[in-house]
């Protein structure tokens, strides 16, 4: 059995989950998330823990009770704590202004980039060259923060872009006659 899989997912205190037979869905402060089942795990909930069992002996199962317990588990963290990714813009003139559920960025462009901030998804400016997005599910938050970061990735040469604020960027060499 994987070995993530084994392991049961706690539900803290104030945590509704709600198992049905088509779906899963947690309810808590940070929202209510909602996760389609997959046939091949069967899900038990016992005294506020969840355990995902596979539904047969197959692979595909085996594989797949350990991907459901993550997802579920990040749901759980996603409405207790949430998520939060951080951007950095490096770069001369480069800034980013948060207004409500938009993200204005002034990177380089001939003209300003606008985003538009999904439901969920909650956008903001502390520093003018620093980004950081919060919203309760995991996959959401990750995605929207890649595609701030496509705007303008940093280039190998003067690391000039946008970059996540761990992110190692290896300057280049330039060229030498």
């Amino acid at each position: 059995m994987s070995r993530v899989g084994k392991m049961p997912v706690a539900v803290p205190q104030g945590v509704d989950v709600s198992i049905k037979q088509d779906q899963i869905s947690v309810k808590g402060t940070g929202g209510t998330l909602s996760l389609a089942l997959n046939q091949l795990v069967t899900i038990a909930n016992k005294d506020g823990k969840l355990s995902f069992l596979p539904a047969n002996e197959s692979r595909e199962a085996n594989a797949m009770s350990g991907t459901m317990r993550q997802l579920v588990n990040n749901m759980v963290v996603g409405v207790t704590k949430g998520f939060e990714k951080k951007l950095n813009l490096v770069g001369v003139g480069y800034k980013a202004q948060a207004q409500g559920a938009k993200l204005n960025l002034t990177v380089g462009y001939s003209h300003p980039v606008n985003k538009d901030m999904p439901a969920g998804i909650t956008v903001a400016t502390p520093t003018p060259t620093e980004v950081v997005i919060k919203g309760a599910d995991r996959q959401r938050v990750g995605q929207v923060a890649a595609e701030i970061r496509a705007i303008r990735p940093p280039e190998p040469y003067k690391g000039k872009g946008i970059r996540y604020s761990d992110e190692k960027i290896t300057i280049k060499e330039t060229k030498k006659k």
